[in-house]
């Protein structure tokens, strides 16, 4: 098998032909199959050596980008984490990979030493040297794996968002907690591949078009339902349609009480798997059965604060309450319900960067990984939480043990990148912020971190494209929240960064009238003034007024921010700075040890 595998339009062959070159100068394999014929695209030899590949180099141009197969192995390789795209003619690049970063290679002429070719090698290197290092750390003798316990998945099923039918837009969060819990159950299962939510829900209010699904998804099936949640009971209608003939291979509808939720959602998941024709295996099936919690209500409470988590709003301090609100309600009726407690602590994490003396969610932490010492977004937080406390040798080996538990995990992606960001890791932090952007279709602040990763790359291509994703996310949000003070904020640095700035302006100025003394709103109002416009007086007239406020958990940050790096020499900076430290040392030396450790 190949270390690298190329996806390219065939049209493209010529171009494709002294790229292949450059990489197999570099010792390695490739496989770009130049004499498949047509009729053979899609066939087992294909899937093959695109599973077995340690990288996968997508060429994208605009011949590429229409393909249903470029689509496919690209969307395959960027859910393993092994994507490596790159651009020729500005091709407009599907929407589902925007988020990664890809690079250019209009200008390379056929010299394998350009910089642009020497970034891509570089990539691919990483790629194959991670693979290569996970291979060596499985033991000699382990025993090969046999097919008839681990089969290779036979269905690719798209698990539609779930309509909300309540006529209540605030069960949203139910109806997405639904079909977001369906998807990870049904992914349990080793005959399926399942569409990732993140590319799922892209499809969310569209009406079902399955030859778009299969042309940009290469699905062979779709799961589609409703939900409607009122008086106790939920009512769920789920269908599962055959892409080959558009035909429904299975349907029902169920009536339940809403505590018989984890029950029905067991039965809807062993439906898809019996009209499959399918064989669970008995670990996957006591996978699909395990529940963080047995409890309806605080399952229930649970998703309305994930989903006010997933929408970018923790950094707001009334969100921040509301999740650590609705969180304790949830360990109260379920004390050992362990991701509540690690959500409660990503919502205390974030409160104690905006108001000072606030719990620093610790305890919560280290309580979700008392119940389950294999939760990643347990560890992730704690990384977190340990960065804030100035542990960087914590954070790091906290985020790797949450990366190996689940590198699919959205929280331990996020919590990884943050870490490299701080730790002024760009490409580091730009490749986890990248993956984490994927899984989480309504993350803004990773988007907009990317914006800033990229400009201290001096990565103009890089910032337009962050920008223009968080604006796209931004807007979503906007358009059902108008007066959302975080979502605003983000929509200002990247209309500024896309060079709208009278745009920017007006909305800035409007949320200011509206919320004045948003700590975090005022802070990126900052960056966008000084990165994009260079407005420094601007930017340290509103820094002022947040670091007077600001926190011992946001200081590190704050003096750490790439964003401001260039004002570190500027003795109005370096005056707040220093008073922001004597005024944090001299209430800490009022607090009490056993307090100030809380």
């Amino acid at each position: 098998m190949a270390d690298v595998f190329i996806s390219y339009a065939r049209a493209d062959k010529a171009r494709v032909a002294p790229l292949v070159a450059a990489i197999e100068s570099k010792g390695w394999s490739v496989w770009w199959d130049p004499e498949i014929s047509p009729g053979r695209e899609f066939d087992d030899e294909i899937d093959t050596e695109l599973q077995a590949a340690k990288a996968v180099l997508v060429v994208w141009t605009p011949t590429s980008v229409v393909s249903r197969w470029v689509r496919g192995e690209a969307r395959d390789a960027a859910e393993r984490g092994i994507l490596v795209p790159v651009r020729f003619d500005q091709a407009r690049l599907p929407i589902d990979v925007r988020a990664i970063h890809t690079t250019d290679l209009d200008g390379w002429r056929e010299d394998s030493a350009h910089p642009a070719v020497q970034e891509c090698l570089h990539a691919l290197a990483t790629m194959i040297e991670r693979s290569q290092a996970t291979q060596a750390a499985k033991p000699a003798d382990a025993p090969a794996a046999s097919s008839d316990k681990k089969p290779s998945p036979r269905y690719t099923v798209c698990v539609l968002p779930f309509a909300n039918m309540s006529g209540d837009p605030d069960q949203e969060y139910f109806s997405d907690g639904i079909t977001e819990d369906i998807i990870t159950d049904l992914s349990k299962v080793s005959s399926l591949r399942i569409i990732s939510r993140n590319s799922a829900f892209q499809y969310k209010g569209e009406k079902l078009d399955v030859p778009q699904l299969v042309r940009e998804m290469k699905v062979t099936h779709v799961l589609e339902g409703s939900v409607r949640k009122a008086g106790g009971r939920v009512r769920i209608s789920a269908q599962l349609v055959d892409c080959e003939d558009n035909g429904h291979i299975w349907a029902e509808r169920y009536d339940r009480d809403t505590s018989d939720i984890f029950a029905l959602q067991d039965e809807i998941s062993r439906a898809i798997v019996k009209a499959l024709r399918l064989r669970l295996l008995p670990e996957e099936k006591k996978a699909i059965e395990r529940r963080g919690t047995d409890s309806a209500e605080a399952y229930d409470l649970y998703l309305m604060a994930r989903q006010m988590y997933v929408t970018g709003q923790e950094y707001d301090e009334h969100a921040a309450r509301a999740i650590i609100r609705m969180c304790t309600h949830a360990t109260d009726i379920d004390p050992r319900y362990a991701q509540a407690w690690a959500l409660m602590a990503i919502g205390q994490r974030s409160l104690r960067a905006l108001v000072a003396g606030s719990d620093s969610g610790m305890v919560a932490a280290e309580r979700a990984l008392s119940i389950d010492p294999d939760l990643a977004e347990a560890h992730a937080v704690k990384a977190y939480i340990s960065l804030q406390n100035g542990d960087a040798d914590t954070s790091a080996a906290e985020v790797a043990v949450a990366l190996k538990l689940d590198p699919e995990s959205y929280e331990a992606n996020r919590a990884a990148a943050r870490v490299n960001y701080q730790l002024h890791h760009f490409e580091d932090a730009i490749r986890l912020y990248e993956k984490a952007a994927h899984l989480m279709e309504t993350d803004i602040n990773s988007v907009m971190t990317l914006a800033s990763c990229y400009t201290a790359m001096g990565d103009k291509a890089g910032v337009r494209r962050a920008a223009e994703l968080g604006l796209k996310r931004a807007e979503a949000v906007l358009a059902r929240d108008q007066n959302n003070p975080g979502v605003l904020a983000y929509s200002v640095y990247a209309l500024m960064a896309l060079g709208e700035s009278d745009r920017a302006k007006a909305r800035m100025n409007r949320t200011l009238m509206i919320d004045p003394d948003n700590f975090n709103m005022r802070y990126n109002f900052a960056c966008s003034l000084w990165v994009y416009l260079k407005d420094k007086e601007a930017a340290l007239d509103l820094l002022e007024g947040v670091f007077s406020k600001m926190t011992d958990a946001f200081l590190p940050y704050a003096k750490s921010d790439p964003d401001f790096e260039l004002l570190h020499d500027d003795s109005r900076w370096q005056a707040m700075v220093s008073a922001a430290e004597a005024r944090l040392a001299e209430a800490k030396a009022a607090v009490p040890a056993t307090v100030a450790g809380g």
